[in-house]
């Protein structure tokens, strides 16, 4: 492709610009209970529903590469999927091929890592998210993973378990903690293996957090992993057994802890000559960690002992620096993305959203890859995610989201322009249904003022999401044994529902009924987020692209 000849001819060709907006974690669901769409005011997006071309897309399972129609959609791999234009078989789909196939134990980074820890006579840890959340990771892999290291002969194992209740019931961690212990002991007694939890805690008060938002959750990590610092227990049944009679909200906020030996010490601190598999195979929540292992020079805290460790992840969670090198399964390789197309063609683009989902419309967007394509086209604006939990401040940064991005609308710079508004996620997780209403009206609040700045810029405006979560809040569960009423649960996951599709203020379809804008779903044909990249393309009046899902519009672009 020549690129001059390929610029000047898009951006001639640019019949409109365009505003890409993520609703990030809004679904699609009839049912107004414990519905926080269906329960706040929004009057915007029911005139966009009322007035203008709107669809339901699907967002999960193998409509976005995920193994099955039971795999919940979730921002990392909807993000992968609109910027790609197609679907691309998603890491965990990946990894549960590779283990299924044993082509993760017979690749050459299994095979170094059982030889490196023989030679030392060293202890593999394995760290990561237990649950079968299947977002982050899947306890299955974890299993698998500790078996094959018993059957190739390594003898110590410790285990560096991240509690999850976000992308699971909120208080389910006993379930996947016994069903641990249960694979432990049939271990250990199968190989006479040394098989112990070492330490653990809430996700979101170690390790795992993303874009750099709070490096003191990985301090906590380090201190917990590594240091074999925090509250110690005598056993996981004992912490268990505490676990049982503690009164707290949800898993993922829960203190560290770290299992001592009947001296009293660490059961099992990291040290010099260990093997380190990080099992979760998605990127974003891995990388922090997976940096203070790895980087030389890292200094975003004082680690104070840093140990010589053969550290393997289980996919690649940073392709541009190359972290960490020794990887067991190579996720999708997404080639020539709509951000790639459009930096070939000369459009120029701008994208932005807060701290917590900025990587998700740069990063992801891009196919896994942070720069941009062609700096001198693509801006990228970060705003800094505030120190409150977003439970507890539901308007998150999404106001100064929008004056950035009226800005932008009103400057002329830009052909493509895209962003991300968290509150629908991050509130979600919180199982905080009131915090989420409040989050949606928000979120529709913004959307009111963008169709504004649209409209008098001549700017068309596409509205989706990139998978369901603040829809589903709330779920009526029976107790066992009992004849009583339902109690009412907080659900903090991800949902499989639609998601939805709003367009509006596009020349293309000018004197065109709404209800015939786009292609109707069918047996044959089932509309998903792989089809808004052509889409895209065909409201700015660019030209198609072969190897895109085709678009939904049922219109000829002028």
């Amino acid at each position: 492709m020549d690129s001059a000849s390929s610029a000047r001819a898009a951006v001639a060709a640019v019949g409109q610009p365009l505003l890409f907006v993520v609703m990030d974690g809004v679904g699609e669901r009839q049912e107004s209970f414990g519905n926080a769409v269906r329960l706040a005011p929004t009057p915007h997006l029911d005139t966009l529903r009322a007035q203008h071309p709107w669809t339901r897309l699907w967002a999960h399972g193998p409509h976005v590469g995920l193994a099955s129609l039971q795999d919940m959609g979730n921002s990392e791999v909807g993000h992968n999927t609109i910027g790609a234009g197609r679907i691309y078989d998603q890491g965990a789909k990946c990894v549960a091929t590779a283990i299924a196939a044993g082509e993760i134990y017979s690749g050459a980074v299994w095979q170094r890592l059982i030889a490196h820890l023989k030679q030392h006579g060293s202890a593999l840890h394995f760290l990561g998210l237990l649950s079968d959340g299947n977002v982050h990771s899947h306890h299955a892999h974890l299993h698998a993973l500790m078996e094959q290291a018993c059957r190739d002969g390594i003898t110590t194992l410790r285990l560096h378990i991240l509690l999850d209740g976000r992308d699971v019931p909120p208080q389910s961690a006993p379930i996947y903690l016994r069903a641990l212990m249960a694979k432990i002991t049939e271990l250990s007694q199968r190989y006479s293996a040394d098989i112990a939890v070492a330490s653990g805690g809430g996700r979101m008060r170690l390790t795992m957090d993303r874009y750099e938002a709070d490096w003191a959750m990985v301090r906590r990590g380090w201190q917990h992993h590594v240091l074999g610092q925090g509250t110690p227990y005598s056993s996981m049944a004992s912490y268990l057994d505490e676990l049982s009679h503690m009164d707290y909200a949800s898993d993922q906020y829960l203190e560290g802890f770290v299992i001592h030996d009947d001296q009293g010490q660490p059961c099992g601190p990291i040290r010099d000559g260990d093997g380190v598999v990080c099992f979760n195979f998605r990127a974003d929540r891995a990388v922090e960690i997976t940096r203070a292992f790895c980087e030389p020079s890292f200094s975003e805290f004082q680690r104070q002992v840093v140990p010589k460790v053969m550290y393997v992840g289980l996919t690649c969670y940073d392709g541009d620096k190359s972290l960490p090198q020794d990887y067991l399964v190579t996720g999708p390789q997404i080639k020539q993305s709509l951000g790639w197309l459009m930096s070939q063609w000369g459009v120029r683009q701008w994208a932005c959203s807060e701290t917590q989902k900025f990587g998700h419309i740069t990063f992801f967007w891009n196919g896994n890859r942070a720069d941009p394509f062609e700096p001198s086209l693509e801006t990228y604006v970060e705003i800094p995610s505030l120190a409150a939990p977003p439970d507890q401040h539901p308007q998150m940064q999404a106001a100064a989201i929008t004056q950035h991005t009226i800005q932008a609308l009103r400057s002329g710079q830009y052909d493509f322009l895209r962003v991300n508004y968290p509150n629908g996620d991050m509130v979600g997780h919180s199982g905080h249904l009131e915090a989420a209403i409040t989050a949606m009206t928000v979120v529709d609040q913004m959307i009111g003022a963008l169709m504004k700045a649209c409209l008098s810029t001549g700017t068309a405006l596409l509205v989706t999401a990139d998978h369901g979560n603040c829809e589903l809040m709330q779920a009526r569960v029976r107790p066992l044994h009992s004849q009583s009423v339902s109690q009412i649960r907080p659900v903090t996951s991800h949902s499989t529902h639609p998601v939805p599709l709003y367009l509006y203020n596009a020349r293309c379809l000018a004197g065109q009924d709404p209800a015939e804008v786009f292609m109707p779903s069918s047996a044959q044909f089932a509309p998903g987020l792989a089809h808004l990249a052509a889409t895209s393309l065909q409201v700015m009046g660019l030209p198609p692209w072969a190897d895109f899902e085709p678009s939904l519009l049922r219109v000829k672009s002028p």
